[in-house]
């Protein structure tokens, strides 16, 4: 029990009460605007046609900044991988059936093209992160893949050149296509990627791109079908 005279801290509060018709400041409701900007921009309730549709115009588009390279953040500022493993699986079939490979139908040749693909992307990513880059790791994937559309591209008329027959005209038919469409691929892919690099440090991060589109040319030039 306290003692007489002892001071109640809380003494009286018991006492206090809050009229019911004193008003509350203050706004406490949500604003409607921002629920219907959210909504507007919402993918949850869209058609899968139009989900479809919205993609493949977004890969088109991309493909579109490929055809005409120039220094923009168009591939990086939405990355995606679809075009890259679209590229990559036709790239991949166009190679199949070459006189290299085994007797399996060139089973390994399609598994050596996703291996120098996304292999050797990965390792240009990883030294461009290394050097400073500030691109990040999937969107250097994105600019890396599409740039292989040129190459594609290139293999596609090469089937079709060498269906008349494989001789000396063809083969510098052949180079003179493929040589084209490497540097488009490299041009193409440092456009991009230029402005992400140190400027002391560009010379090394062209280097590998180079000796990446290298390898995938140089598999389209020697590649002839088997009979």
């Amino acid at each position: 029990m306290a003692a007489a005279g002892e001071s109640r801290p809380f003494a009286g509060l018991s006492d206090v009460s809050i009229s019911e018709d004193v008003p509350v400041e203050g706004d406490i409701s949500v604003p409607v605007g921002a629920s219907t900007r959210d909504d507007e921009f919402s993918t949850l309730d869209e058609p899968v046609k139009e989900t479809v549709l919205r993609d493949l115009r977004a890969v088109g588009n991309k493909f579109i900044h490929v055809l005409y390279p120039r220094r923009s953040s168009a591939l990086l500022r939405d990355w995606d991988l679809w075009g890259p493993l679209l590229l990559c699986v036709t790239l991949a079939l166009l190679l199949q059936g070459g006189a290299a490979d085994s007797d399996d139908q060139g089973g390994p040749q399609f598994a050596e093209v996703f291996v120098i693909v996304w292999f050797g992307s990965i390792i240009i990513t990883l030294n461009s992160k290394l050097l400073g880059g500030t691109i990040s790791f999937f969107q250097s994937l994105c600019v890396l893949g599409y740039c292989i559309m040129p190459l594609t591209a290139a293999m596609v008329v090469c089937r079709i050149i060498l269906l008349g027959g494989s001789g000396t005209v063809s083969f510098v038919v052949r180079l003179v296509v493929v040589t084209m469409c490497f540097g488009w691929s490299t041009f193409a892919s440092t456009a991009f990627l230029a402005d992400s690099q140190p400027p002391n440090r560009k010379a090394l991060v062209v280097y590998p791109v180079f000796l990446f589109y290298f390898v995938i040319a140089w598999m389209i030039l020697t590649f002839l079908p088997s009979h």
